[in-house]
């Protein structure tokens, strides 16, 4: 059975020590007065060579695309060096993992996977190295689950150009973003059925004509990873902007973007362990200390009962990543069925615990001071973002039924 290693142990200590060290006392800062998280992400990335590690990474990346090599590259990354890292910050604010997941994961990578060698120069190396901040903008007011489907913003051809209209809603870093991924609807005025229509992908950038991005919204939870609205008004981009300058770009808009939701779910796995790391591990504390009629809470069944569910959430949880880490060493992706198995579980588990941990804590679980009130709705949008539950539940019962 995989176990993490010395080495990896090694490093979950490091980062847990910047996390308590660098993060722990700025939560208040990131989830009542307003402090975007970038800074904090940008200091992460220096403390640990992650901005060199970026710079060579993408280096790589457009060797390969300047020799034309669009297969998938044989080099074997490590995936635990991403997911440690994950697990770690989402213990104190998985907020600023949405962030730079969006940032690094999403932006860069749709571009860098996506575009010519010019086009990832112009935009990916600082979307890696969180020089600058990027969003991957899909989802619509009436498209939330029916991404593709149901999108309504269009790129209407201008010349060698396009004119684009529309609006986004839920963009991850969308108040804050030097450089937008941006998926419309091809309107070449042929009348054909919008569900039908080609999807591309433009490259935007902030202060451009017409484009406007929204303040943060208020939110539930996840306060360290701001969240807007982007309109677009007779937004003229160039073909330069769109990704690999071509309307026949291999693997287009609509793959493009089912790839990433793989990718995504499986990451909300990393994610959910986090939490429930966490808010096991604050709830035993307390039911270790917290005494009622002299007796440690932890001694009553009913407390016991929940310990033990949260333990038994932890371990299939960490079983999840352990066996997509394997899977991934071995060169093998799971398919949208398997990661939104695993998105569905861990993130439903995420809640559940954190639900659990408030009402061991009892009124001390209600309030700020103890955390797990935060994790508890930071976890909440797990369950929404990247396809709520009712869309995993579908994806998994299609790949059932046609297998």
């Amino acid at each position: 059975m995989y176990e993490w290693s010395d080495e990896h142990q090694a490093i979950i200590d490091v980062v847990r020590r910047f996390v308590d060290e660098e993060i722990r006392p700025h939560l208040d800062d990131l989830e009542h007065y307003g402090v975007t998280p970038y800074e904090i992400l940008r200091k992460m990335y220096d403390v640990f060579g992650l901005r060199a590690m970026a710079q060579e990474s993408f280096r790589r990346q457009l060797e390969r695309k300047l020799a034309g090599d669009d297969a998938p590259s044989d080099v074997r990354r490590d995936p635990a060096l991403t997911l440690i890292p994950t697990i770690e910050l989402c213990r104190v604010s998985p907020g600023l993992v949405t962030s730079l997941g969006v940032s690094t994961g999403l932006a860069a990578g749709t571009i860098n996977k996506l575009g010519t060698a010019p086009q990832m120069e112009r935009w990916g190396l600082d979307l890696m190295t969180l020089d600058k901040i990027g969003a991957w903008a899909i989802t619509e007011p009436d498209s939330g689950s029916d991404a593709l489907g149901g999108m309504r913003t269009s790129a209407r051809r201008d010349g060698d150009g396009y004119v684009l209209n529309g609006q986004k809603t839920w963009i991850t870093n969308g108040p804050y973003a030097d450089t937008i991924v941006l998926y419309a609807k091809l309107d070449d005025g042929s009348g054909e059925e919008t569900r039908q229509r080609k999807v591309l992908t433009f490259v935007l950038d902030r202060g451009m004509a017409g484009l406007e991005q929204s303040k943060p919204m208020r939110k539930m939870g996840q306060h360290a990873s701001p969240t807007g609205e982007i309109f677009l008004t007779d937004v003229i981009a160039g073909r330069d902007r769109l990704l690999g300058e071509s309307e026949e770009t291999k693997g287009g808009g609509r793959q493009s973007a089912k790839d990433n939701f793989v990718a995504e779910r499986a990451g909300v796995a990393a994610m959910s362990l986090g939490i429930i790391e966490e808010c096991t591990r604050i709830a035993i504390d307390y039911a270790q200390h917290r005494t009622l009629w002299g007796t440690p809470i932890g001694e009553y069944q009913l407390i016991q009962l929940k310990l033990a569910q949260m333990e038994v959430a932890r371990v299939n949880v960490r079983n999840l990543v352990f066996t997509h880490v394997e899977r991934s060493l071995d060169g093998a992706t799971p398919s949208l069925a398997e990661a939104s198995a695993m998105k569905l579980y861990a993130a439903q588990a995420a809640c559940q615990v954190a639900d659990d941990a408030i009402q061991i804590l009892g009124g001390n679980g209600y309030i700020a001071e103890y955390r797990v009130e935060q994790l508890s709705r930071d976890a909440r949008v797990l369950r929404i973002y990247a396809g709520t539950d009712e869309m995993q539940v579908i994806a998994i019962a299609k790949d059932l039924i046609r297998s």
